[in-house]
């Protein structure tokens, strides 16, 4: 059995993921905060525009925690935690950060998970695809 290492996420990949989310927000008129976690959810990167609400460093730093420890896009869980959802007990049955709403997304490379980020500041819509558009970049 052969096992190949993956390239962990570096730092120079997520400023790469920060100023790519920064710059499709700042297209759309809207400013955010970035979140960019490493495999092991330690904090690799962060950006908070001026004009940012100030609880959008949290609920982007959340979103990324999310989508990395459930290994999904933060906007494919949102149903599944409303009260009639599989899983709505989990935001509080845990004491950990997470949120369910879009903007959180893992970080793929060679199939493994690396990393993940977070937007926040916009709509959710918006953050989410302020992340997609960051890790379009990163895989150029």
């Amino acid at each position: 059995m052969s096992t190949t290492a993956v390239t962990p996420l570096t730092t120079a990949d997520a400023e790469t993921l920060i100023s790519a989310a920064r710059a499709a927000a700042e297209a759309a008129g809207v400013p955010v905060s970035v979140t960019v976690l490493d495999a092991g959810g330690h904090l690799l990167a962060f950006r908070r525009d001026d004009r940012a609400v100030l609880i959008s460093g949290e609920t982007s730093t959340r979103k990324a925690y999310t989508a990395l420890q459930l290994n999904a896009p933060t906007a494919d869980l949102v149903d599944l935690v409303k009260p009639d959802g599989p899983f709505h007990s989990l935001p509080t049955a845990l004491d950990r950060p997470l949120l369910f709403i879009a903007g959180g997304i893992p970080v793929h490379r060679d199939g493994r998970l690396v990393g993940a980020i977070g937007l926040g500041g916009g709509a959710p819509e918006q953050d989410h695809s302020f992340a997609t558009a960051a890790l379009q970049e990163l895989a150029r």
